[in-house]
C-alpha cells in the first residue's frame, strides 16, 4: 500500500471513529466506445518558460477556431507557462501537447495504470503554480481499484501517488483538479453511485477536496487534518475562480436539475437530500439550476464575472452572468457534447468535444479542440 493510500484510509479510520462532521453553512452508465487508430507522435522537447501577455476582453464565440483533431475523449486541459496545452485522453492514458497554429497534437507522457471503463480514466489534469521551478503536473485518473492523483513531470521518470482511496465507479468519478488563487490543489470528487458518501464528512467521496501540492490536507481547511472543503455533492466536473478569489462549481444533478454552485469553505450542497434548490437552512442552494437535458455540464471557467460551462447532454455552450441576469445558451448543438472549458494565458477561450466518449454522434474530424480569441 502506498504511503498516500495510507495516510487517506488513516484519515477516513480517524474521522469515522471520532464521529467528526464539517460544520455546515446557512447521465446514464452508457458504454463507452472503443477508441479509433490514430497516430500521435511522442514529443522529445520540453516546454519553453517563457508566459505571454494574458489577453483582456471576452472570447469572441463567433470567431472559433480549430486548434486539434482527432482526440481520443479529450478531458482534462491545463496550459503551461510558453501557453501550450496539456490535454488528457480518457481512454489511451496519454497526455498530449497542442499548441496553435494547426500543428500537430503531440504524445508527452502516458500515465501507467489507467482503467477506462464507463466513466472513468485519464480525467483531470492541472499545471503547478509554481511550474516554471518544478515542472510538476498533476492528473486524477481511475485505476484498477479507486480514483487517484499523481504528479509528474512530462520529460520523464515514474508519477508520485500523491493521494489515493477514492472510491471508483462505473459512473460519477468526479475527476477535476485545480490549483485555486491560494496555490492548494483542489479536486472535485463523484459519489461513485452511493449518494450517502455525499454526507460522510469521514469520506472523500462526493467532495470538494484541499489539498498542499504534496497531496496532504491543506492547513486551514474546515476541519483540521481533513482534506475537505465542503460536501454533499453528487458529482463536481468543473472548478472555477473569480479575480477577487470566489469559487464556483459545477456538476451533475440526477434526473431533474444540474448545478452551479458559488462553494463555501464548510458548505453542504445537499445531495442525496436535495437535488436543486430548497435546501433551506441545512443545505446551501445552487445560485442556477438547469434541467439534465439542457446541460450536464462539465468543464468551467471564468472571464470577468462570466461563467462559462460546457455541456454533454446539452450540446451547448453556458454563459452565466455572475453579477446577475439569465443564463444564455451559445453554441447550441453545432459541436455536440462539450466536455472541457478553459482559459488561455492569452486570455482566449478553449473548448473540447467529447463525441467519441460512447454517448455521442461522431462528426468528422473528432474530438476537437476550438480556440474563441479574447475580443
Amino acid at each position: 500500500m502506498s504511503t498516500a493510500n495510507r495516510t487517506s484510509k488513516r484519515w477516513k479510520l480517524a474521522m469515522t471513529a471520532a464521529g467528526a462532521a464539517l460544520l455546515t453553512a446557512c447521465s446514464s452508465n452508457e458504454p463507452t466506445a472503443a477508441p479509433e487508430p490514430r497516430d500521435i507522435p511522442a514529443a522529445s522537447d520540453a516546454p519553453s518558460s517563457a508566459a505571454p501577455s494574458t489577453g483582456g476582453g471576452t472570447p469572441d464565440l463567433n470567431a472559433p477556431e480549430t486548434v486539434a483533431t482527432g482526440i481520443d475523449v479529450p478531458w482534462g486541459l491545463a496550459f503551461l507557462p510558453d501557453g501550450s496545452a496539456l490535454v488528457a485522453e480518457r481512454d489511451s492514458g496519454d497526455v498530449l501537447r497542442v499548441r496553435t497554429g494547426r500543428t500537430k497534437p503531440q504524445r508527452v507522457f502516458t500515465v501507467p495504470g489507467v482503467s477506462a471503463d464507463g466513466e472513468g480514466g485519464l480525467l483531470g489534469l492541472a499545471v503547478a503554480a509554481d511550474y516554471a521551478e518544478t515542472e510538476w503536473v498533476y492528473a486524477y485518473y481511475t485505476a484498477e481499484d479507486d480514483n487517484r492523483i499523481v504528479r509528474f513531470k512530462i520529460d520523464g521518470g515514474a508519477p508520485e501517488v500523491i493521494f489515493d482511496g477514492i472510491d471508483k465507479a462505473g459512473i460519477h468519478n468526479g475527476g477535476r483538479i485545480a490549483f485555486g488563487p491560494d496555490k492548494m490543489l483542489y479536486v472535485g470528487t463523484g459519489d461513485a453511485g452511493d449518494g450517502s458518501e455525499s454526507q460522510d464528512a469521514g469520506d472523500t467521496n462526493g467532495k470538494i477536496l484541499r489539498l498542499t501540492p504534496e497531496g496532504r490536507p491543506a492547513p486551514g481547511n474546515p476541519t483540521a487534518g481533513s482534506p475537505v472543503w465542503s460536501l454533499g455533492h453528487r458529482n463536481v466536473q468543473g472548478l472555477a475562480w473569480t479575480a477577487d478569489g470566489t469559487m464556483y462549481g459545477v456538476e451533475f444533478g440526477q434526473n431533474r436539475f444540474d448545478e452551479v454552485n458559488k462553494i463555501e469553505p464548510g458548505g453542504n450542497y445537499g445531495w442525496p437530500e436535495v437535488e436543486g434548490k430548497g435546501g433551506g437552512r441545512s443545505y446551501l442552494d445552487p445560485i442556477v439550476t438547469w434541467g439534465t437535458d439542457e446541460a450536464s455540464p462539465s468543464g468551467a471557467a471564468i472571464v470577468g464575472d462570466t461563467l462559462y460551462a460546457a455541456g454533454l447532454r446539452g450540446e451547448r455552450l453556458w454563459t452565466v452572468p455572475l453579477g446577475g441576469g439569465e443564463p444564455k445558451a451559445e453554441l447550441s448543438g453545432r459541436y455536440g457534447r462539450l466536455r472541457t472549458v478553459a482559459v488561455a494565458p492569452d486570455g482566449a477561450l478553449w473548448l473540447t468535444t467529447s463525441n467519441r466518449d460512447g454517448r455521442g454522434d461522431v462528426q468528422d474530424g473528432d474530438d476537437r479542440i476550438l480556440r474563441f480569441p479574447a475580443r
